[in-house]
């Protein structure tokens, strides 16, 4: 069977349109808001994130204003593209609009597909974070893997008393620094301080991911993956 998609996603943000296609067509700009590791570089985009280390072919660069990338045609029918469009406003404005599209092949793409789609909303919040409060920045990403929760519900509730919060606006602290909830959904959290943004995701058959950005701090993947075993494993 299988499942064909595609989403698409718009917003205004304060920034140039050079700063948007900095932000989304090279690697440091994507490592400060996507996940993991990345590189645009050959016509290609390189990305690590722990053992998932995917290489996407540049199929439109047009810059400023048009970004494709794709995953190429798996033999089971796989395939994912992401798009990049770019317009100027004025005063400095600027409208992004991203097109998520691809085929999920088998018969059990429900739940990869639910996975993907909260993910990738947390991912765009997080790119319209970025462009609105640390545009022209460079983040250095930060990756941890927490133990698998034996009940998501639970877990998530241990994070959100961690932090002291948890839906959208929501005033937090995490890590010693004030925050807010920026985004929230059944999979993802996101929280912007004045120096990071931190982010939890559900891992799909995984653990509890932390995938974070941070602009100024001394944050460690090892910092987190204990703090991620503590706050989890706590009774």
């Amino acid at each position: 069977m299988g499942h064909a998609f595609e989403g698409h996603s718009e917003a205004e943000v304060p920034a140039s349109v050079e700063e948007v296609w900095e932000a989304i067509a090279t690697g440091p700009g994507i490592d400060s808001w996507f996940m993991g590791r990345n590189e645009v570089e050959n016509g290609q985009v390189r990305m690590a994130f722990g053992e998932y280390q995917p290489t996407s072919a540049v199929t439109a660069w047009e810059p400023p204003h048009h970004f494709k990338h794709d995953s190429g045609l798996a033999p089971d029918g796989r395939f994912v593209a992401y798009e990049f469009m770019i317009e100027g406003r004025d005063r400095g404005a600027t409208v992004l609009r991203v097109v998520t599209s691809g085929f999920l092949p088998g018969d059990d793409w429900a739940d990869e597909f639910e996975a993907m789609t909260l993910g990738n909303a947390l991912f765009f919040g997080t790119l319209v974070t970025y462009l609105r409060h640390f545009a022209g920045r460079t983040a250095r990403p930060i990756t941890a893997f927490g133990p698998v929760p034996g009940d998501w519900d639970t877990a998530w509730a241990k994070i959100r008393a961690a932090i002291g919060g948890g839906d959208e606006g929501d005033r937090v602290t995490v890590n010693g620094a004030d925050g807010v909830v920026y985004f929230s959904n059944p999979h993802t959290l996101g929280i912007r301080t004045d120096h990071a943004m931190y982010r939890f995701m559900r891992g799909f058959f995984g653990p509890m991911i932390a995938s974070h950005h941070v602009f100024d701090g001394n944050d460690t993947e090892e910092s987190w993956q204990q703090w991620l075993t503590q706050t989890l494993e706590a009774k």
